[in-house]
């Protein structure tokens, strides 16, 4: 999936992540839910994931943005560490189009996104794998989050809220989603009786926001 850069750049979509947590994720799973919006922005999205990790310390981080161009929800298995070409919304690209220097290529998601896509049905959306995430904020924040979390995050790339896909609809998605993605994970974690922590962070659109959203 390769979304363009200014494709990120229209209205405001902070319904998807306050719908989300209207609904919470309804699961027996004892889990913290923490929602956070990120700016459109490399320097800026750097230090936020940093912090979210360092001060969070989250079990799985859930990364969601936006590709206009969209049809369906794509689950993103991979984050790439070059290629970052297109400015961001201040103007800004990473020095030689690189996220880490020293970072490794590819970073994949410990959760196998072939496994959430067979698990969900959402019905009214499509969601299908990507191996892809565009070499856009999106990807830059999720390799990042990926080589701080030791491979403990994922991206959900979702379509514009739409008459075809309300922010009911989409809430609704993104809980089934993200249900999935937990049992997947507990399939590869011993069971713990300490709470689950998970950090949604939700790419905004326009100038830069930020803030706990719950």
């Amino acid at each position: 999936m390769l979304p363009q850069a200014k494709d990120y750049w229209g209205l405001p979509e902070a319904g998807r992540g306050q719908e989300l947590s209207k609904l919470g994720l309804g699961s027996d799973m004892e889990v913290e839910l923490q929602i956070l919006q990120l700016p459109v922005d490399y320097r800026e999205v750097k230090q936020r994931v940093t912090r979210i990790w360092e001060d969070l310390q989250p079990q799985l981080v859930v990364h969601v943005g936006v590709d206009p161009a969209a049809k369906a929800i794509f689950l993103e298995q991979r984050g790439k560490n070059r290629g970052y070409r297109d400015a961001d919304i201040r103007g800004f690209r990473p020095e030689h189009g690189v996220c880490l220097p020293d970072g490794p290529e590819v970073i994949a998601s410990g959760v196998s996104m072939r496994a959430v896509c067979r698990r969900v049905a959402v019905e009214g959306v499509e969601v299908a794998f990507s191996g892809d995430a565009g070499r856009y904020v999106c990807d830059y924040t999720y390799y990042l989050s990926l080589h701080r979390g030791n491979g403990c995050a994922a991206l959900i790339h979702v379509p514009p809220l739409s008459p075809w896909l309300p922010a009911s609809l989409l809430g609704k998605a993104l809980q089934v989603i993200i249900q999935g993605m937990l049992e997947e994970t507990e399939k590869a974690r011993a069971q713990s009786l300490m709470p689950r922590k998970l950090s949604l962070c939700d790419s905004s659109q326009g100038k830069p926001t930020g803030g706990l959203l719950l």
